[in-house]
């Protein structure tokens, strides 16, 4: 049996954790180093011997919760900058009062930075703004005002959290993404073998009975078309489009049409006057005789407008079963465009005899055809007929995605 396709998550913010974790150690050792070199100058050395047995213990004994983002919670990272700042403000209590006036390293040193960046690997730059700015404050408490060094570190240490926190946030953004596409192509791939393995037994049998049906007559042929109609569906599914609403065998196209109309419209959870998508109002006219190419994505238009557009197409197929007759085949094909968008209803049909187009508009009796384009006018479309003898007919309408007269419609709708 074939495996289904396994999706792989790629994680660009754990390398973040490793290397904070790695810092945090390195950052420890350096300040230990820096205090060490300057023992003899500290008033109370003993306690900075006591702070940095903290350091070194909380630093070592952390490291598991630093190395992803779930042990880094608000709690702990709230424990960890307090750590950090306690240092600070301990520096001037614990150092020679002139080594800090000139400018010397606080007791943390950069280890206070990797604090402020985890703030940012897990926050963001909002979280990393709030932090920098909390160590801003400790800094110049201990120098005892805005120091030119102590300045320049305050915004360096600023600037450079907060731009990791936005990188941070492009890239699990960016993950987001590639982990959908992945999911996509995982999906895609899963469906086109599932059509293949379809493609070979139950589309074939289904298409054998429709045909068998049509042969034999009477309730056979009522079996058959039933048959054809799940066909229709099936092929559908298997290709990512829509699957038409379940419909009664006496139930017509344009019924189930108008009702998911009417439900798009009527349901008070629906989505109101946010854009819906045209796909599932055209999808109820699919069948054996009528087939559907839509774009494979959502094609949102605006309710009203999808109401009109929908109802157009439905008055175009009365026209192909009134004109080519009830077996004539037709197309339905839905394009998004960026402006607007086009459906384009088109049949087998024998056509329209040259010069007969033109001769029926002149004497006015186009009823469907005006209808149709008294629909899209309101809505500022328009509705263009197409016809070539023995070559079937074409409908081409369009509707722009937003318009004073889609507005225009709407307002109607509402005063209706």
């Amino acid at each position: 049996m074939p495996r289904r396709e396994r999706v792989t998550r790629i994680s660009v913010e754990q390398p973040l954790w490793r290397a904070l974790a790695g810092y945090r150690v390195l950052a420890t050792g350096y300040a230990i180093g820096l205090f060490a070199t300057a023992y003899e100058r500290f008033e109370r050395p003993w306690l900075a011997v006591a702070y940095f047995a903290l350091l070194a213990v909380w630093t070592l004994a952390t490291l598991p919760r630093v190395a992803n983002a779930d042990g880094c919670t608000k709690r702990f990272l709230a424990a960890d900058l307090t750590v950090a700042l306690a240092g600070i403000l301990l520096t001037p209590v614990a150092d020679d009062p002139a080594r800090v006036e000139a400018g010397g390293p606080t007791m943390p040193s950069i280890w206070t930075a990797g604090a402020v960046l985890a703030f940012a690997i897990k926050g963001g730059w909002r979280w990393a703004a709030l932090a920098s700015t909390l160590v801003a404050v400790a800094n110049l408490i201990e120098r005892g005002g805005p120091a030119r060094d102590t300045v320049h570190n305050v915004i360096l240490v600023w600037v450079a959290s907060i731009a990791i926190g936005y990188v941070v946030e492009v890239a699990r953004a960016s993950e987001r993404t590639l982990a959908r596409a992945l999911e996509i192509e995982a999906a895609t791939r899963e469906r086109e073998r599932l059509a293949r393995d379809i493609h070979d037994s139950v589309l074939q049998v289904l298409a054998m009975v429709q045909r068998r049906g049509t042969v034999l007559g009477g309730e056979a042929a009522e079996l058959g078309r039933m048959a054809g109609e799940q066909e229709v569906a099936l092929r559908t599914l298997v290709s990512g489009g829509l699957i038409p609403v379940p419909r009664a065998p006496q139930d017509s196209a344009e019924a189930a049409a108008a009702r998911a109309a009417d439900e798009t419209r009527d349901d008070p959870d629906g989505p109101g006057d946010d854009p819906v998508d045209l796909r599932a109002l055209l999808a109820p006219y699919a069948g054996a005789l009528v087939s559907l190419a839509e774009p494979g994505a959502p094609v949102p238009l605006a309710p009203a407008a999808a109401r009109e557009l929908t109802a157009a197409v439905g008055a175009a197929l009365d026209n192909v079963r009134k004109h080519a007759g009830a077996r004539a085949r037709a197309w339905i094909l839905v394009e998004d465009e960026p402006d607007e968008v086009i459906v384009t209803v088109r049949d087998d049909g024998p056509g329209i005899p040259e010069g007969r187009l033109a001769q029926a508009e002149g004497e006015g009796r186009l009823g469907v055809v005006l209808s149709i384009r008294g629909r899209l006018s309101d809505l500022g479309g328009s509705a263009e007929l197409i016809s070539v003898p023995g070559q079937g007919t074409e409908v081409e309408l369009k509707v722009p995605k937003d318009s004073d007269g889609e507005r225009d419609a709407r307002g109607k709708a509402e005063q209706g």
